[in-house]
């Protein structure tokens, strides 16, 4: 590998670091039987990095990733913080880097773009979509890596059935991405700082349907126990039927939505396998 090459992944790495301070029985565990009804052909998530354990070959990461598969491509979403944990989870899950068509960022913090240098390194080949806000010299240097970059700031389809939420937030800008199922918007989220319930309304807004599901980071760490009450609320207004919290969503969050959502709480972490029926398509 070539002295840029190696110099380029490590300045994706260091970079996002920089920024933070200013199919299942084969390859693991799932909790997949309750989101299924088997209808027509599946979309598969799996979690790649979390600090959440579930699947005990498993790394944990301070972090969040996770592959989607089933759609025209394969989707890698946000790469935790470290690029060699990314690529060992992946790897003991069954996954090859070279089968990831494109990779979705969430926003600039290490714990998510932090493994991008290293993965980029192992497949250049992919289609990385970014906040239009991110650092110039961070979209250069994937590009240098060999990557295409797309900007994003308003919805942007990743491919059919997957698109970003569009990017909110002023202070730290972040998008989500959505998943069009035969249930609703499946809504994935890494951290959500702009608030995790208008990131559900912007997946809504544009998607035209209901979200039934939130999966990812929810940033409430340190929210309070009313705080978090409101935010099922709002879930249950809005239609969200099932929770599933990871990363920096916090060890209160995650006991208030489980029994606030009963058996529609799904328990994840790092190796956690969901499957969800395609939409059908129009005209069908």
């Amino acid at each position: 590998m070539s002295d840029t090459r190696k110099a380029t992944a490590v300045a994706l790495g260091v970079m996002g670091v920089l920024c933070v301070l200013g199919l299942e029985a084969a390859f693991g565990q799932t909790n997949a039987g309750r989101i299924r009804t088997n209808r027509r052909p599946s979309i598969m998530l799996t979690i790649t990095y979390d600090n959440y354990p579930f699947d005990e070959r498993l790394e944990t990461a301070w972090g969040f990733s996770c592959i989607i598969e089933g759609l025209d491509k394969t989707i890698l979403f946000d790469t935790g913080g470290d690029g060699q944990v990314l690529l060992s989870n992946m790897k003991t899950l069954g996954f090859d880097p070279k089968q990831i068509d494109a990779v979705v960022l969430s926003h600039i913090h290490g714990d998510h773009t932090g493994g991008l240098g290293a993965f980029v390194q192992a497949n250049p080949n992919v289609t990385v979509h970014m906040p239009k806000a991110f650092p110039a010299d961070f979209g250069q240097a994937v590009k240098r890596a060999g990557a295409t970059v797309v900007e994003t700031k308003a919805p942007c389809q990743v491919c059919d059935g997957a698109w970003t939420t569009g990017v909110l937030g002023h202070f730290l800008p972040e998008q989500g991405l959505y998943l069009d199922t035969a249930e609703g918007l499946v809504l994935v989220t890494g951290c959500a700082h702009p608030g995790i319930v208008d990131l559900a309304a912007a997946a809504q807004r544009h998607g035209k349907k209901s979200v039934c599901m939130a999966l990812g980071g929810f940033h409430m760490g340190g929210a309070s126990t009313g705080e978090i009450r409101f935010v099922i609320a709002r879930f249950k207004e809005m239609g969200i039927r099932r929770a599933a919290p990871c990363h920096c969503s916090g060890d209160a969050t995650r006991r208030l939505m489980k029994e606030a959502f009963g058996d529609d709480y799904v328990e994840v972490g790092v190796g956690a396998r969901l499957a969800f029926d395609k939409a059908e398509a129009p005209g069908t």
